[in-house]
C-alpha cells in the first residue's frame, strides 16, 4: 500500500517504453517475454542477434527514455520549488519492467500518477496493453494508486513542430539546387489489419499526424507518402506498404532522394537504427536512390516541453493540481 505521504507525495508520472535487450545475451530472453513465453526459433533468433550485432550490440531505449524522463522531471518541478512531479520509467518487455516499476511507486508512497506511454498514437494493441500492465500491476502489489492515463498525443504542437524541423533538416541536406526533387516518407510501426476492420484509430492518427508535419514543414501533397515499417513475423496481413516495396513504387516513378521520417517512434531503437539505417539504406541503394534520416526526438528539448506540457495539464484534469 502507499506510505504515509499521502497527498503530501508528489505526483507520480510514469514513462513506458517497449524496453530493449542491453547486451546480445539478453536477446532469448527478451524475446520469450515479447511471445509470452512461446519458443522463438533458432532462425529468428540468429536473424534479430545479427540486427543487434549491427547496431552496437545493444538497444539505446532505457537509456534514452531515462534521458526523456530527466528532462520532463525539470521541466515539471521549477527550480528552488518543493517537487510537484516525480517521474518514473517502466518497460513493456524488458527491465526495468512496468510492473515492478508500480511497485516502487507505491513503496515510495505515490498515491496519484499520471501514465504516458512514449508513442504517439492510440491502438488497442498497443498503448492499452501497457495500461493493462498497470492494472496487473496494481493488483500484484495489492495498492490502489490512481492513475490518469494519457491515451496518445498525436496531434500535440510541439510533437509536430519538432518533427517538421526533422523534415526540413533531412532536406537541407541536399544542395539548394536539388531540395525540390526531394521525397519525404513517413512512417510508423506496422500492426495487423484487423485493427481497421475492430475500429482501432491507430491508422487514421498515424496519418493525420503525418498531414500535420508535412503542412507545417510546407511540404506539397505530391512530394510525401506513407509507409508501414517493421511488420511483426506471424502469418495474418499487416498494414503496408512496407518500407521495401514503398521504395521500389517511388523507384519507378523516378523519385531518386528521399528523406525518412518516422513519426510513430520517438527515439532510436532497433526500428530505427536498423530498419531504417542500414536494411533500408541498402533498399535505396540498390535502387540508385539517395535516403537520408534526421536524427530521432530522442531528448529534443521542444519535444521534452511539450511531453511534460500534456502531463502536466492530464493532472490538471484529475484534480491533482
Amino acid at each position: 500500500m502507499p506510505g504515509d505521504a499521502g497527498q503530501t507525495a508528489p505526483i507520480g508520472v510514469l514513462l513506458m517504453a517497449y524496453g530493449g535487450p542491453e547486451s546480445l545475451a539478453e536477446i532469448p530472453g527478451y524475446l520469450a517475454d515479447i511471445r509470452d513465453g512461446r519458443p522463438t526459433t533458432p532462425a529468428v533468433l540468429a536473424e534479430i542477434t545479427r540486427n543487434y550485432e549491427a547496431i552496437g550490440g545493444r538497444s539505446p531505449i532505457a537509456e534514452l527514455t531515462r534521458r526523456q524522463a530527466d528532462g520532463i522531471e525539470r521541466s515539471l518541478n521549477p527550480t528552488g520549488m518543493p517537487q510537484r512531479f516525480r517521474v518514473y520509467v517502466g518497460m513493456r518487455h524488458w527491465s526495468p519492467w512496468i510492473e515492478e516499476t508500480v511497485g516502487r511507486m507505491s513503496v515510495d508512497g505515490i498515491d496519484r500518477a499520471v501514465s504516458m506511454v512514449l508513442a504517439p498514437h492510440f491502438s488497442g494493441m498497443s498503448i492499452a496493453r501497457y495500461q493493462a500492465k498497470i492494472a496487473d500491476a496494481l493488483s500484484m502489489y495489492r495498492t490502489n494508486i490512481d492513475f490518469a492515463h494519457v491515451d496518445s498525443y498525436h496531434t500535440a504542437p510541439g510533437l509536430i513542430a519538432a518533427l517538421a524541423d526533422r523534415v526540413l533538416a533531412g532536406i537541407a541536406r541536399w544542395p539548394e539546387a536539388e531540395r525540390d526533387s526531394v521525397h519525404v516518407i513517413f512512417s510508423a510501426h506496422s500492426l495487423p489489419e484487423r485493427i481497421i476492420r475492430a475500429g482501432d484509430p491507430y491508422d487514421a492518427q498515424v496519418h493525420e499526424t503525418a498531414q500535420l508535419v508535412a503542412q507545417s514543414a510546407g511540404i506539397p501533397v505530391d512530394r510525401w507518402s506513407w509507409s508501414y515499417q517493421s511488420a511483426g513475423r506471424s502469418p495474418e496481413p499487416w498494414l503496408g506498404p512496407t518500407y521495401p516495396d514503398h521504395l521500389a513504387a517511388l523507384a519507378a516513378r523516378g523519385i531518386r532522394n528521399v528523406v525518412s521520417v518516422p513519426v510513430g517512434f520517438v527515439c532510436d531503437h532497433v526500428e530505427i537504427l536498423y530498419d531504417i539505417d542500414i536494411d533500408a539504406q541498402r533498399v535505396a541503394r540498390e535502387l540508385g536512390m539517395h535516403l537520408e534520416r534526421p536524427p530521432s526526438l530522442n531528448d529534443d528539448p521542444q519535444f521534452v516541453k511539450q511531453l511534460a506540457s500534456i502531463i502536466a495539464r492530464r493532472a490538471q484534469d484529475a484534480g491533482w493540481t
